[in-house]
């Protein structure tokens, strides 16, 4: 039996076990392809995300940081109570909504308030005329009515 030539068969040999792993190398690589893909995707998510979860922390930092106005009343003594600012910004024009019967004397107006100012103003109930429990209040930039709570008269 004649074979032929026995190193052209082994190059033969040789090339099929060349193609094997050339196309096992290709499918390797097709597949480590379509992971770095994937990854890449997952990534680009990953940091849209984080972009976004970002911008959401920063405008709620800035939220929490922008100056408000934070209005209070207290009642000093006897018929004298007092408008408390306790925010960090000026309350301009500050208007009570409904009349109050007990208030004695009328309300100012234009009655701006900056941080920690107080507006001292008279209110004594009676019969005819109790002290509310809640007095509502608006400013300039909150226009929507804004119920303050009249805290119990102190002696």
């Amino acid at each position: 039996m004649n074979w032929g030539d026995a190193p052209a068969w082994a190059a033969f040999a040789v090339s099929l076990g060349a193609i094997g792993i050339s196309l096992k190398a290709r499918s390797d690589g097709k597949r480590s392809a379509d992971a770095a893909e994937k990854t890449a995707a997952v990534a680009e998510e990953t940091l849209a995300h984080q972009r976004t979860a970002d911008a959401v922390q920063r405008a709620a930092e800035e939220e929490a940081n922008r100056p408000r106005v934070v209005l209070a009343f207290e009642h000093a003594n006897k018929a004298k109570w007092q408008l408390v600012n306790y925010g960090t910004a000026i309350a301009t024009n500050v208007r009570i909504t409904e009349a109050v019967a007990a208030m004695h004397g009328a309300w100012p107006e234009n009655l701006t308030l900056a941080p920690g100012e107080v507006h001292d103003f008279l209110m004594a109930g009676s019969m005819e005329a109790r002290i509310p429990s809640l007095i509502r209040v608006v400013w300039d930039g909150q226009e929507e009515p804004v119920p303050l709570r009249v805290p119990p008269r102190i002696g």
